[in-house]
C-alpha cells in the first residue's frame, strides 16, 4: 500500500533549521516552549510516519474530520474527528491516515523546558466536541495566528510572538472548562435561536447536519427545527449557510486568502459547490465581490484624503 509522509495536496507546513532553532533556544522568552514545525493537512490519504527512536519534540495532532491510528507505547489508539492527542519526546511511535475516510488535521512540533507540563493525562486520544461553548473556531483562528507569526520566525520578534500564542493554543485543549468559561460568564437568559446561532457561529468552519444540530440541544429534528423557525422565520440550515456566507465575504473582504481556502475556512468541501452558494446568496461571485469591495474601500480612503 501507498505510504506518504508529507506533500499533499492543499497542505500547508512551515519548519525552522536546526542551526536557528539552536540559537532561538537560548533565548529566555523562547526557550520554555517553542515550535520547531507546524501544518495543516486536509484529507490526506495514504499519510503515515514511522518514527522507531521516537523524536526529540513533542507533536500534537488535532483532527477535524476523517480518521486515522497511531500507536505509542505498545498500544494502537483510533482517532476520530474532534478528537487530538499528544506524542511525547523520546518514545516510539507511528500514525496513520484511515484509507476509506483520511483525517484532516492540524499539527504541530513544540520544545522547551515546559514541553513535558503540557501534556494530557493520557496516551490516548482525548475528545473536544462541539458545544454551546466550545469556542473551536477561536482555536483555529489562533493556530492560524500562530502559523502565520511562524512563517516570519526568521525574525526573532516574531519567533517570540509565536511562543508566546503557544501557550493559550496548548492550553485549550489542556484545560478546556477554563478555556470555554469565558465564552459562559455573562451571558445571561438566552433565546433558543440566540443558543443555535452562537453555536452555529462557532461551528462555523464545520459542516453540522440538521440532525447534529438538533442532537446538540437535545431535540428531535422536526422540534428543533419549529423552534427555530417560530423565532427566526428562517429553518436552521439555510440560516447557517447565511452565517457561513457572511463569514467568506468577511474574509474575501479583509485577506487575501484563496478562494478554495475560504471554502475550507467556512466549511464547503467543494469550492465549486461554495461559489455557486455564495453567488446565489450575494447575487455576484465571491471574486466579483473582492474586486468590489476593494474598490469602495479605495474610493472610500481616497475621499477621506481629500
Amino acid at each position: 500500500m501507498i505510504k506518504i509522509k508529507e506533500g499533499f495536496k492543499g497542505q500547508r507546513l512551515l519548519s525552522l533549521s536546526e542551526n536557528i532553532l539552536a540559537q532561538y533556544a537560548q533565548h529566555p522568552l523562547i526557550a520554555p516552549l517553542y515550535i520547531s514545525k507546524i501544518g495543516y493537512f486536509p484529507k490526506v490519504k495514504f499519510h503515515y510516519v514511522l518514527k522507531e527512536k521516537g523524536t526529540k519534540y513533542y507533536m500534537l495532532i488535532y483532527c477535524i474530520g476523517g480518521k486515522g491510528w497511531y500507536s505509542v507505547y505498545g498500544h494502537r489508539y483510533e482517532v476520530n474527528a474532534n478528537q487530538y492527542l499528544i506524542i511525547p519526546s523520546g518514545v516510539p511511535y507511528s500514525f496513520e491516515a484511515d484509507e476509506q475516510n483520511p483525517w484532516t488535521i492540524y499539527w504541530l512540533h513544540f520544545m522547551g523546558s515546559m514541553a513535558s507540563y503540557l501534556m494530557p493525562p493520557t496516551y490516548g486520544p482525548i475528545s473536544i466536541l462541539p458545544g454551546k461553548s466550545s469556542r473551536l473556531q477561536d482555536r483555529i483562528e489562533l493556530f492560524e495566528e500562530i502559523f502565520s507569526n511562524f512563517s516570519m520566525a526568521y525574525t526573532k520578534e516574531y519567533m517570540i510572538r509565536t511562543s508566546m500564542c503557544l501557550y493559550p493554543f496548548l492550553s485549550s485543549f489542556l484545560y478546556v472548562e477554563q478555556y470555554r468559561y469565558f465564552k459562559t460568564v455573562g451571558s445571561g437568559e438566552q433565546s433558543f435561536s440566540t443558543q443555535v446561532i452562537h453555536f452555529m457561529q462557532e461551528n462555523i468552519a464545520t459542516k453540522l447536519t440538521l440532525e447534529e444540530l438538533a442532537h446538540n440541544f437535545n431535540y428531535s429534528v422536526s422540534h428543533f427545527s419549529a423552534l427555530f423557525e417560530k423565532e427566526t422565520g428562517v429553518s436552521p440550515i439555510k440560516y447557517f449557510i447565511h452565517l457561513k456566507i457572511r463569514k467568506a465575504c468577511e474574509y474575501a473582504e479583509l485577506s487575501n486568502l484563496k478562494f478554495r481556502e475560504i471554502a475550507e475556512k467556512v466549511g464547503f468541501e467543494e469550492p465549486a459547490y461554495f461559489s455557486r452558494i455564495f453567488t446565489k446568496i450575494m447575487g455576484m461571485s465571491p471574486l466579483q465581490y473582492r474586486l468590489r469591495e476593494r474598490i469602495s474601500l479605495s474610493i472610500s480612503e481616497d475621499n477621506t484624503s481629500k
